[in-house]
């Protein structure tokens, strides 16, 4: 129910303390998502259902057990505060931090929160003059939130919430602090059509609690306890009845007829007349009706501070209600007490004063005629310019309902740069936004705010929203044509960065010729168009000396920052030696930001490339300063493309444990990113090929294959395609694989990439073998050769000792074993362990030939490393090889003696059913025939009495440890 009983403020109200009634289960369902952290509930209700009343009943047990609570309030009319809700929960946190105070990382708050900042232990930190950005402000506030130990944090009304603070709480909500229990309240029909109240579908990643809760009327049942509680004896069936058809179940409805009827006064005190009184209504039963009602008795002081109140359409303080009103201070004063009796309006925090809901300062405001209403909203532009700092939406939304559009779109233009200067992006493109949709805006002014707009669009994190605001410019066929090429820029660059969409790279040049070739505005675009690995070095090249000529004026800019960073991310590609040396002269402290930016940009460029060079540890520390700088320049696409080429990093050092979970948190944390899908694809499609799941193994990779080519992402896509045909080759598929590598080979062609060629050279050559193309397959190392010499990639440099061993190994096993030995000493430095055990692996088999003295000690590395990583199919296959180089002679499977229990050759079958492993992938894991595996399945199903649905089951009880 509506929080009317919090709303009558005055202690003589009989009705003070509404019932609460009809959401008992709601009621139970929010407190154990509340008591459960870290969970997240939304609860959507239109109008008058109750929403804020719920949540105030939840609120007050959990009080009672001395939980922090804290709660923001969204509002359709909003100066420019950063996270404005959020921010207001937060002011009321001093009673729940710990006795040290704020923690350091919350130090970046200090301008939002100064009643905090004295109580931080460290100041904030800094870069050059720069202040917190968008990232440092959300780690801050999830500091913050954290350290307060269990708590609630509520918003209410987020159909009203602004861009920024709704960027906010998607990106907290999609990594709560542990502790945290997030609550927001919201009317869906205010939303924007298909818009979700995050502003992008939410999924809650694994280990969040929470529910859903959507409010439904209240029954006939629920309101006749609630008139009985208000009413007593007076509250028949009949009446009950009566305020059900009035207010369709609306608790707001019914609560505003029981007030109506409190103040009506039967004569013979029973109430039998108060169905005369609800039936004389003029209207059908409504909220209009009912608040029309009340304001009409009103005595004309307080009439005109309802006025002035529906006009500010804020909480203001008396005064500023008193001037609006133009009444004097004494019959101010009195229409104020009358109207809080009245329970019209009501004191909010801090001796503000307000209307009870919205819809009561709506019937208030439309009951105002038109020429009072102008007379108010002209005297509170002239109030309100008088206050410092002069609160500019404010007067924007007063000077357009006076009808000045002129005045108010560059009102407007100022309150938007006023909250680009604090932070607030999101109310800066809001209020861009409606100037550029409002008929009335000049030519010239609809050009410039398009502009401002623009960059504004892309800071966000939802995606979607952002593209579909430049899209909506673009469509707008008065703008300008450069006007429309610096959008579509955005557009291209928005479409790159966040969607991995290769349409970006057909706005982009699109925008160049709208921009002209040799404009310092297309230079943007034309470095775009230079980072399309799949086009080729000659194509970058072109845009690159189209770029670096447009720049040549301005040399300390940020655009040529941005060239700068550009040519030195193809300098990586390229596998530069000198590369690592000149990043260091990049500027770092004390830069603009925009030059900052570009500076984290190029060392995080570098860094992901490192790891496809093989350059392990210098890419870990490029990346971890990318991510620093980021932070503290604002430029947040590069901390989630971060997280993921560290989980790339921990695949290949070989910290396999729990990293599975990692990357499947990360796709519920960004469901919206592609390039996270497809990385983390590739990484099961290895792990379920080094199990011996083939199937799957293959579906894995084809799709990491194919969204690296749709992200024009050369290293993914080699590598997704040189797992798929490794998976082909693993299941006697050879034509198949080469397939599959001569598509992936054309790639690197056109790109001019051997040194990023990831993985794809030894199974491209094994192929090439495997379907009898000795030819193609010298031809293909010495491209590689060739692509690779003089280059600074001992990635590349393993992979071609391998490919020369593959070629030689028949005609000259001792070549071939020393070619191998060089390619694990490689593997083993960065160091690579499963690399390197594949290698070892092949290593072995050279030398039993010619050394084998030494197989068995280098078998064992591979082996080792199988059994660690869990790597069965590849144990399976190691130890294949062992036996038939006679290294070991493992009991025969099933022989006597075991009886009932499984057999060593048994029970790793049963392990592979566990799996799900088809008998063929089995066959092809542990290289013996699909009849050998049949026999086997026989004998572990007999033996373990289950089914193979139930194998693991029965793999899992045999291994517990027994009471």
């Amino acid at each position: 129910m509506i929080a009317l009983a919090d709303l009558l403020d005055t202690a003589d109200s009989p009705l003070a303390g509404f019932r609460f009634v009809g959401r008992a289960r709601e009621l139970d369902l929010l407190l154990a998502a509340t008591r459960h952290a870290p969970s997240i509930t939304l609860i959507e209700g239109e109008a008058g259902i109750g929403k804020s009343r719920l949540v105030s009943e939840a609120v007050s047990r959990l009080l009672a057990e001395d939980r922090c609570v804290l709660t923001g309030h969204c509002h359709p009319l909003r100066e420019p505060l950063p996270y404005g809700p959020v921010v207001d929960a937060l002011r009321r946190a001093g009673p729940w931090l710990p006795p040290e105070g704020p923690p350091p990382a919350a130090a970046p708050l200090s301008g939002l929160l100064p009643r905090l900042a004295d109580r931080t232990a460290t100041p904030a930190p800094s870069v050059g003059a720069l202040s917190p950005d968008r990232m440092q402000i959300i780690q801050a506030m999830r500091a913050l939130l954290t350290s307060l130990g269990p708590t609630v944090l509520v918003v209410e009304d987020a159909h009203w919430i602004d861009e920024a603070t709704r960027d906010l709480l998607l990106v907290l909500a999609r990594d709560l602090p542990p502790r945290l229990c997030l609550v927001i309240t919201y009317r869906a029909e205010d939303l924007l059509p298909d818009t979700p109240v995050l502003g992008t579908p939410y999924r809650r990643p694994p280990g969040t609690d929470g529910v859903f809760l959507r409010l439904r009327p209240l029954s006939e049942t629920d309101i006749r306890a609630l008139a009985a509680a208000a009413l007593g004896a007076r509250a028949t069936d009949s009446l009950a009845a009566a305020l059900h058809d009035r207010s369709a179940g609306l608790p707001l409805i019914a609560e505003e007829d029981l007030i109506t009827l409190r103040d009506h006064h039967p004569a013979d005190g029973t109430g039998q007349d108060d169905l005369a009184t609800l039936g004389n209504a003029d209207v059908p039963a409504g909220l209009l009706e009912a608040i029309t009602e009340r304001l009409a008795p009103l005595p004309s002081p307080a009439a005109a501070m309802v006025a002035a109140a529906a006009v500010l359409a804020v909480p203001a303080d008396e005064q500023l209600l008193l001037d609006v009103s133009g009444l004097g201070e004494d019959e101010g004063s009195r229409g104020l007490v009358d109207a809080l009796r009245a329970a019209i309006l009501r004191e909010s925090d801090e001796g503000r004063y307000t209307f009870r809901h919205a819809l009561a300062r709506q019937v208030a405001y439309e009951r105002l005629p038109g020429p009072v209403r102008r007379r108010l909203h002209a005297g509170a532009v002239r109030i309100l310019q008088r206050q410092e700092p002069p609160p500019l939406v404010q007067i924007a939304h007063h000077t357009l309902a006076v009808g000045d559009h002129r005045d108010w779109a560059r009102v407007a233009e100022e309150a938007a740069e006023q909250a680009i200067a604090l932070g607030d992006s999101g109310t800066a493109a809001a209020l861009l936004r409606q100037v550029l949709d409002h008929p009335a805006t000049a030519p010239d002014t609809r050009s410039r705010v398009a502009l401002r707009l623009s960059p504004l669009a892309g800071q966000g994190v939802d995606f979607t929203n952002n593209a579909r605001a430049l899209r909506a410019m673009l469509a707008d066929r008065r703008l300008p044509t450069t006007t429309r090429g610096e959008i579509r820029t955005g557009l291209g660059l928005l479409l790159l960065n966040q969607a991995s969409d290769r349409t970006g790279f057909d706005e982009l040049a699109r925008a160049v010729d709208e921009l002209g070739r040799t404009t310092s505005q297309a230079v943007a675009a034309m470095l775009g168009l230079a980072m399309d690995e799949l086009a080729g070095p000659e194509q970058a090249e072109r845009w690159m000396r189209l770029a670096e000529h447009a720049v040549r004026d301005d040399p300390a800019g940020e655009p040529a920052a941005d060239v700068r960073a550009t040519r030195l991310t193809l300098r990586a590609w390229s596998a530069d030696q000198d590369l690592w040396a000149d990043l260091e002269s990049l500027p770092r402290e004390g830069a603009d930001i925009g030059v900052l930016r570009q500076t984290a940009r190029a060392l995080y460029n570098a860094g992901e490339t490192a790891i496809d060079l093989g350059e392990d540890q210098r890419a870990a520390a490029l990346i971890d300063e990318s991510v620093q700088l980021s932070r503290a320049a604002g430029f947040p696409v590069i901390e989630l493309h971060a997280q993921l080429n560290l989980l790339r990093l921990e695949a290949m050092a070989g910290r396999w444990d729990g990293l599975k979970d990692r990357f499947h948190a990360l796709i519920a944390h960004h469901p919206d990113t592609p390039v996270v899908g497809a990385e983390a694809a590739d990484y099961f499609g290895t792990r379920d090929l080094a199990q011996g799941r083939y199937g799957r193994a293959g579906r894995h990779f084809t799709e990491a294959a194919a969204g690296g080519a749709q992200q024009f992402d050369l290293s993914l896509a080699t590598r997704a395609a040189a797992g798929l045909a490794a998976v082909h080759l693993a299941g006697n598929e050879p034509s198949e694989a080469w397939t599959v590598v001569r598509e992936a080979l054309a790639l690197v062609r056109r790109a001019a990439a051997w040194p990023k060629a990831a993985g794809l050279l030894p199974v491209a050559v094994a192929a090439a073998l495997a379907v009898g193309e000795s030819e193609a397959a010298r031809s293909v190392l010495a491209e590689a050769e060739k692509g690779t010499r003089g280059r600074a990639a001992p990635a590349a440099t393993a992979e071609t000792h391998t490919a020369r061993g593959l070629l030689v190994e028949d005609s000259s096993p001792e070549q071939a074993a020393e070619e191998y030995a060089a390619a694990h000493r490689i593997w083993q430095r960065m160091p690579r362990p499963y690399r390197a055990a594949r290698v070892a692996e092949l290593h072995a088999r050279a030398l039993a030939s010619s050394r084998p003295d030494r197989v068995e000690a280098v078998l064992a590395i591979a082996l080792d490393t199988y059994g660690s990583l869990d790597a069965s199919a590849d144990l399976a296959r190691a130890r294949h090889l062992a036996r038939a180089l006679g290294i070991s002679r493992p009991s025969h499977p099933g022989r006597r003696g075991y009886g009932s229990r499984l057999s060593p050759r048994e029970r790793e079958i049963a392990e592979l059913l566990a799996r799900d492993l088809t008998n063929q992938e089995i066959a092809n894991a542990l290289v013996i025939s699909p009849r050998t595996v049949e026999h086997h399945v026989a004998n572990v199903l007999k033996k373990l009495a289950v089914t193979r649905k139930d194998i693991a089951k029965s793999l899992e009880r045999e291994s517990s440890p027994s009471p």
